[in-house]
C-alpha cells in the first residue's frame, strides 16, 4: 500500500522530513523517498558552500517511515508513536542538495507499546546510514 504521508504520520512541516510513501505493509515495513532540495528549511543557516544535511535530520526522517508501518495497523490507528531512541547508527556519507534518499524500515520486534526497527537510508541505490529505532506506543 502506499498512502498519503499526511494520512498516516502526524508531522506537518517543517517536521514532516519525507515525501512519500513508496510502500508500507502494516506492522512489518515501510519505505520512503524524500528529494533534497536547495530550499530546505535547516540550510539557512549554513555557507552556501557546505551544504550538508544536519544528521539528526535524517535519523527524524528514518523514525517518520518507521512510524508509517506501526501507524498503519488497525489496532494503532488513532494512537501517537515517540520516537524512543537511536542504537548503533553508522552514516558512509553526507546528504546533501539533489540527493534523492530512499528510507526502509523493517519492523523486527513489536510487543505491546514497544517497537523496534532497522532503517537503513540509500542513495542511488547505496546503503549510506544504517540505525537501529526504538518507538513508543501510546
Amino acid at each position: 500500500m502506499k498512502p498519503e504521508v499526511n494520512d498516516v504520520i502526524p508531522q506537518r512541516y517543517p517536521f514532516e522530513m519525507i515525501d512519500k510513501f513508496t510502500n508500507v505493509e502494516p506492522g512489518v515495513a515501510a519505505s520512503a523517498v524524500k528529494l533534497i532540495s536547495i530550499n530546505e528549511w535547516f540550510f539557512a543557516n549554513q555557507p552556501a558552500t557546505h551544504l550538508v544535511v544536519p544528521r539528526p535530520i535524517m535519523i527524524e526522517a528514518m523514525a517518520q517511515t518507521g512510524v508509517a508501518a506501526i501507524l498503519s495497523m488497525p489496532e494503532n490507528q488513532g494512537k501517537n508513536v515517540f520516537f524512543g531512541g537511536i542504537k548503533n547508527a553508522v552514516f558512509q556519507a553526507d546528504f546533501r542538495p539533489g540527493d534523492k534518499l530512499e528510507f526502509e524500515v523493517i519492523m523486527k520486534k513489536l510487543k505491546r507499546n514497544i517497537g523496534l526497527g532497522h532503517g537503513t537510508i540509500r542513495r542511488n541505490g547505496q546503503s549510506i546510514c544504517e540505525a537501529d529505532l526504538i518507538f513508543a506506543v501510546e
